[in-house]
């Protein structure tokens, strides 16, 4: 399956832009190639978290409160 590519203008930091066109260079890629592999990077981290995140929801929630209580009282802190 082939997908037509979308043009975006992003803004970045001179810094950041420098770096990415001596990476692009180096690694003989586009610049296009390592922002879309960055941000296919973030968006799976993102949902893994968020897999994470439904599988831990039936988990009781712990108040910090009583957490640290707890430990105090088994001479942990």
């Amino acid at each position: 399956m082939t997908h037509a590519l979308r043009r975006s203008t992003v803004y970045l930091d001179p810094e950041l832009h420098r770096a990415l066109r001596l990476k692009a260079a180096e690694t003989d890629r586009s610049i296009s190639e390592l922002v879309n592999d960055a941000l296919r990077s973030a968006l799976a981290e993102d949902a893994d978290d968020l897999q994470a995140f439904d599988e831990r929801a039936s988990e009781p929630d712990l108040l910090f409160e009583t957490v640290v209580k707890a430990l105090k009282a088994d001479g942990k802190i």
